[in-house]
């Protein structure tokens, strides 16, 4: 597909069941982005084979060298296994050169596998796919979304000038996971410390505790889906991560000042609020 300074040349998803290698010391003639999404495979990176695990995006610009080599694991009986699978897109035109060059970008990067990245993947090769596909810039505008996506991941990585790191990575860890239950050591054990320490890192960056910013984003989630979806106010309840709902009902008059049955009149009717 080609759109305006955009050509999205090829957007799939690829699932490996034999060995696999491919190498171009040459490099390829377009960008890539990859995504490691099942099981694992090699590729190499300044000049040595390392490891590709589900999180791990690949962005590989043209006349790069590039190599994947896809290989067989044993299981704990020593059968041989090989499972690998990516989403994949090569890119070309003005808009990606541009893009490309705002940040330093490296090789590999880590990202997380939530609904909002990989669904954004989805939908690209979806939109790739329609036969017949009268809003071609669908397409494009999903990418977009994709690239800023990346880029916000890239400001979030490590550095060593950078204290809050483990403490926004809770802060994103809760994000992606308030609409279902889990507890404070899920949320420490996803950054590798204790509980306390997760506790003081968060309080001492944001200024509010990881159970008060988890119940003002599923407080957040509920509101929308209140206002905008069809679902019933238990549903909405049970959906935005909340363990009943009388603890819901309790908290969001708490939080808004009225009983989520009221709001939702109000913000429907708002001519009689």
């Amino acid at each position: 597909m080609e759109y305006q300074n955009l050509q999205i040349l090829t957007a799939g998803y690829s699932l490996h069941s034999k060995p696999f290698h491919i190498f171009q010391p040459e490099g390829l003639e377009n960008y890539l982005i990859r995504l490691q999404t099942v099981g694992r495979c090699r590729t190499r990176l300044s000049g040595r084979l390392e490891l590709l695990e589900p999180g791990d995006l690949l962005l590989v610009s043209p006349e790069d060298p590039y190599e994947l080599r896809i290989e067989p694991e044993t299981t704990k009986a020593g059968e041989p296994v090989v499972n690998s699978g990516d989403y994949h897109i090569f890119l070309a035109g003005p808009w990606v050169k541009e893009w490309w060059a705002k940040h330093d970008r490296p090789r590999k990067l880590k990202v997380p596998l939530s609904e909002g990245i990989v669904g954004t993947f989805r939908q690209i090769m979806l939109e790739q796919r329609r036969i017949s596909n009268p809003s071609p810039e669908i397409a494009e505008y999903y990418l977009k979304i994709l690239c800023m996506e990346i880029d916000r991941n890239l400001l979030q990585q490590p550095l060593p000038a950078y204290p809050n790191y483990l403490a926004h990575r809770i802060k994103n860890f809760i994000e992606e996971n308030a609409s279902n239950q889990f507890k404070l050591e899920d949320a420490a054990a996803h950054v590798g410390v204790s509980v306390s320490r997760a506790v003081h890192l968060f309080k001492e960056a944001f200024d509010t505790s990881i159970i008060q910013y988890t119940l003002e984003v599923r407080l957040s989630m509920a509101r929308e889906r209140i206002i905008f979806s069809p679902l019933t106010l238990e549903h909405v309840a049970e959906s935005s991560g909340f363990p009943s709902y009388n603890y819901f009902h309790k908290m969001f008059r708490k939080r808004y000042g009225m009983s989520p049955k009221q709001f939702r009149q109000s913000a429907r009717n708002p001519e009689n609020s």
